[in-house]
């Protein structure tokens, strides 16, 4: 039994030492030519769309659980035509990247960010979540890099920037620490901490697959640009471990997976309920879609799809970046028949086509690549790769743990007062009003001081999420007033749900 139990030991120092000591794959240089070059940039984006399409009727029907082999994902028969026209919602993932992209492409790589954080603040799509949350301080003088902080931004570990970072790896091939360069600019707007790393993480495998023809190479290179003692860097490790340990199993990894990742912490929707959008656990579907898909355009899909929750954008990521390594000319006809079709029709919200957007990132990533110390010949470029590179830690919602879900219940009349026990909250609400334009203002006062004054629009593109929250308060009992300025009639506020924090894990406490 000893034996045993030492060469488990053995085994399994020597996968994470594996995984933390990483041989470099990385050439200094690479050379593509410039059909390569444009090739790998369109497979990237064709991937995400059809990996988003593929995705989409499945998106978070699967909370907390995998999609069963039994359960058919339908494809083809002109689905993506129709979302395009019909239902273009699904492709925030597209239409998020196409803002940035048109900035850059309007105001050159030094771009200023207030530039890309007002161009989608004033988009009249629909966002959710981090983006909506950023907008929304934004649109109320609250600009980057503090739009995105978690004091400010309730979902700022969500996975908002993962979802749209896809950009920033296309437009950096074989630099992955100029892509964290623009992630650590645009992320800032909408995320931070582990929600941020979700789009550095993504940004470097999409750069790394220009230059690396190894899917796990990929993988985990990429994972340096993310510090080691950060969650983040702990789960993918995890992820790599299990599947060099289960490799034909990803339900197995699935599994480990979800016992030890699948709490959402901060996100107010998804605190304490099997929902989970944080970036975290979609990242790891991300990767185990990608190790497990082996190479094959289908199953790394199908795969990332099937690990359930945001079952859209992680597949349409694990495509993306599976699309840059073998191109747009080596994506399998079944799939690019539903492509072709909308490759000029602009993505909505946007100028942009699929079209317009290969030619854009195609000449920003010449003008990074020469940006970078590399050249720009004839019919070639000459890349001087990155070796990854981590960026800063950042820990969002430090010291707090969700110990209570409440439901609150209570329209302002014109008040209310809500009391809990802990050292944070985030409020849940809604506001409605005939009036479109109507915004109504809340005053907040938390154990008798004011401490904000939250304006709450009607109109669903410029709304706030939550009623409000309050984060690192002192540990103990608090009063929540509620005061409401400018009552109208026919509106209502809504107070719903409480999410309550604490500085132990509710079981912990329970323990004690």
């Amino acid at each position: 039994m000893k034996k045993l139990m030492t060469s488990a030991f053995i085994l399994l120092f020597a996968i994470v030492l594996s995984v933390s000591c990483s041989s470099d794959k990385l050439p200094d240089t690479a050379t593509l030519s410039k059909e390569e070059l444009l090739d790998k940039i369109k497979g990237g984006w064709a991937g995400q769309t059809i990996g988003c399409t593929y995705g989409g009727p499945t998106e978070f029907k699967f909370r907390g659980t995998m999609i069963q082999d039994y359960v058919p994902i339908r494809y083809g028969d002109g689905r993506m035509k129709n979302y395009f026209l019909n239902g273009p919602g699904l492709y925030d993932d597209l239409y998020m990247d196409l803002t940035f992209v048109e900035v850059f492409d309007r105001l050159g790589l030094d771009a200023p960010v207030d530039s890309f954080a007002l161009a989608f603040a004033n988009r009249e799509y629909i966002l959710w979540h981090a983006n909506q949350a950023a907008r929304y301080n934004i649109l109320h003088g609250i600009m980057p890099p503090e739009s995105g902080h978690w004091l400010n931004n309730p979902h700022a570990d969500d996975l908002d920037y993962q979802i749209e970072a896809d950009y920033a790896g296309l437009m950096s091939p074989g630099m992955p620490n100029a892509a964290s360069e623009v992630s650590d600019k645009i992320g800032h707007i909408m995320n931070y901490g582990d929600g941020w790393y979700g789009g550095v993480y993504v940004g470097a495998m999409y750069s790394l697959a220009f230059v690396l023809d190894d899917v796990e190479d990929v993988v985990v290179e990429a994972l340096k640009t993310i510090p080691e003692q950060s969650r983040f860097h702990q789960c993918m490790s995890d992820v790599i471990s299990w599947y060099r340990q289960y490799p034909d199993d990803w339900k197995q990894t699935w599994f480990e997976c979800e016992r030890k990742y699948s709490e959402d912490i901060g996100c107010p929707d998804g605190a304490l309920v099997p929902y989970n959008i944080d970036a975290v656990i979609n990242s790891a579907y991300i990767i185990i879609g990608l190790l497990y898909g082996e190479g094959d355009f289908f199953k790394t899909m199908d795969i990332s799809t099937r690990c359930g929750q945001d079952s859209d954008c992680n597949p349409a990521s694990a495509a993306g970046i599976l699309g840059t390594m073998i191109g747009y000319s080596n994506i399998p006809e079944k799939w690019m028949e539903e492509l072709y079709p909308v490759e000029d029709i602009k993505l909505a919200y946007t100028e942009a086509s699929l079209n317009d957007a290969y030619r854009m990132s195609f000449h920003h990533a010449l003008a990074m690549i020469e940006a970078n110390g590399g050249e720009v010949r004839d019919g070639e470029v000459l890349i001087k790769c990155q070796k990854p590179v981590a960026v800063r830690y950042e820990k969002a919602f430090d010291g707090m743990y969700p110990v209570m879900r409440r439901n609150v219940n209570k329209f302002l009349k014109p008040a209310a007062e809500i009391d809990f026990e802990g050292n944070g909250f985030a409020l849940r609400g809604s506001v409605k009003s005939e009036n479109p334009d109507y915004e109504a203002m809340v005053e907040v006062t938390v154990d008798g001081e004011v401490v904000k004054t939250m304006g709450l629009p009607v109109a669903m593109s410029r709304r706030s999420q939550e009623i409000c929250w309050q984060y690192q308060l002192p540990l103990g009992h608090h009063k929540i007033s509620l005061r409401w300025l400018n009552p109208e009639e026919g509106a209502q506020v809504h107070c719903g749900e409480i999410i309550v924090y604490s500085d132990t894990p509710a079981k912990k406490a329970n323990e004690i």
